[in-house]
């Protein structure tokens, strides 16, 4: 567990799911100017910010090709860690194929997989959040495959720049489809239905932590585990433009279009 000693007047940001690049460049671009927007809102008291995976609709990083786009939110992110501000990235599902390009450019830690920190006496739980939870075997054993070397290796070297994105995008743009809509038809109908907050519950059952923090759910969600302890799922910014700030004592969901 890593301790972070958060400065006099300074918090952590979460956020999670932007979806970049779907469906298309006009809908992304005009996500990803909100996106900088908020950047630019929180750069003033941000300590850290989680981006907490599915930044992209679909990422993969060749040795020397990068897909196109992105500049307004690369740009952000160069002078949010210029100006001292920490970056820590989830991969999700949609950009698992991260390697070093976002260490390299922005300083940015790169993760895969569920973390802990403590902070102001606080212990945070974070992760993306796809695969977790009881049942949903059939992404489990295609999580395991996608996350190969030897499909990475293929991927890579198999298929021309071009053709591997359109594959990529074709394949990440079912589910766009199903959360581009005001209803999710995977949406929230009861905790006891929550793959993620039984998760959490069994995780609570094993050692205390006081949040829970996900997103992949493309759920605004705060719901109590116990008495003491929290879980939290990120939304997304396709319906709720949400993010959840955390100021060493409370951690706060909130609505950027509201604000």
């Amino acid at each position: 567990m890593e301790q972070i000693n958060l400065r006099p007047g300074k918090k952590i940001y979460f956020a999670s799911d932007f979806h970049l690049g779907a469906p298309g460049p006009e809908k992304s671009r005009q996500r990803e100017k909100l996106i900088c927007r908020w950047l630019d809102g929180i750069r003033a008291d941000a300590q850290v910010i989680f981006l907490v995976g599915d930044l992209f609709d679909f990422w993969f990083e060749h040795k020397r090709v990068m897909p196109k786009g992105y500049s307004r939110l690369f740009g952000k992110l160069a002078e949010l860690s210029d100006s001292g501000i920490r970056l820590i990235i989830f991969q999700g599902n949609h950009d698992m194929w991260m390697r070093d390009y976002f260490t390299q450019e922005f300083g940015a830690e790169i993760y895969r997989g569920p973390r802990e920190y403590l902070v102001g006496g606080k212990r945070l739980y974070v992760d993306h959040g796809d695969g977790l939870g009881p049942g949903d075997y059939t992404y489990k054993f295609l999580k395991v495959i996608f996350e190969s070397r030897i499909c990475r290796w293929l991927f890579r070297k198999l298929l021309h720049p071009d053709l591997s994105l359109w594959l990529g995008y074709t394949w990440a743009g079912n589910s766009w489809k199903k959360h581009d809509k005001e209803e999710d038809a995977d949406g929230f109908i009861s905790k006891e239905k929550e793959l993620l907050y039984l998760y959490s519950l069994e995780e609570e059952k094993k050692q205390h932590r006081d949040y829970y923090i996900f997103g992949h759910r493309h759920q605004k969600l705060d719901i109590a585990l116990t008495e003491n302890s929290r879980y939290i799922n990120l939304g997304d910014w396709i319906r709720f433009f949400s993010y959840a700030v955390f100021d060493g004592t409370e951690l706060q969901l909130k609505d950027f279009r509201v604000e």
